[in-house]
């Protein structure tokens, strides 16, 4: 019987623990991975006429920025990041912002393969090509008013300092800094989870600090 429970332990918690990395929250992988963004600078991003987003023209990729948040699609992944050089986090489909899809195909500076024959005026066809669950969840999606878009929020220029060895990868430290530098409050559900979860990030980085500094005084006296 005691052998039996082992076993069974061995094989119920390894799923349980690799199930925690898989999803974090509200769409989001964790940790935060490299999909190979490796810019040099921060990226001139322009806006993409008629829309809440921006785009960098020169880098080779589908790179965009809305709502205070980068994001990448790169072959049938989405990824987003605070801070232009990630780390980054996979975002399900069904979470990622429809103004950021909205955006049309010729803005896609490496469009994956299935975006072939796509009106480039148009935007891509995720009903298409995500299948039925994901329209059905999104019926009229790229149907909206523009009068009614939300403004765009502004660029963290702040992290145009943050380069080379400069760059911050450790999110508890760039929350750090963008809570000291940037004041935007996201209004995507996505995106304030993103941020609420290096907040959390943060504070347990920091009680974990004042846990070792106590614990060290209480050994030195």
């Amino acid at each position: 019987m005691r052998k039996l429970l082992i076993v069974l332990s061995m094989m119920i918690f390894p799923v349980t623990a690799a199930h925690a990395e898989v999803s974090v929250g509200i769409g989001f992988s964790a940790p935060g991975i490299s999909i190979g963004i490796n810019l040099p600078a921060y990226p001139r991003l322009v806006p993409v006429p008629g829309y809440p987003v921006y785009y960098d023209p020169r880098v080779d990729g589908n790179y965009f920025f809305y709502d205070g948040m980068y994001w990448v699609l790169q072959g049938d992944n989405w990824y987003a990041s605070g801070w232009y050089n990630g780390p980054w986090h996979m975002v399900e489909p069904v979470y990622v912002p429809l103004y950021v899809l909205r955006v049309p195909v010729r803005y896609y500076r490496r469009p994956p393969p299935y975006f072939h024959g796509w009106h480039t005026e148009a935007p891509p066809r995720w009903g298409d090509h995500w299948g039925r669950d994901w329209e059905k969840q999104h019926g009229g999606w790229e149907k909206w008013d523009r009068r009614s878009a939300p403004r765009s929020a502004p660029l963290p220029s702040y992290q145009r300092k943050y380069y080379g060895e400069q760059y911050p990868r450790e999110p508890e430290r760039q929350h750090t800094i963008r809570s000291e530098k940037y004041r935007y409050q996201p209004r995507e559900t996505v995106s304030k989870q993103y941020y609420q979860q290096q907040r959390n990030q943060g504070g347990s980085q920091n009680r974990g600090q004042g846990k070792n500094s106590q614990e060290h005084n209480r050994e030195r006296n």
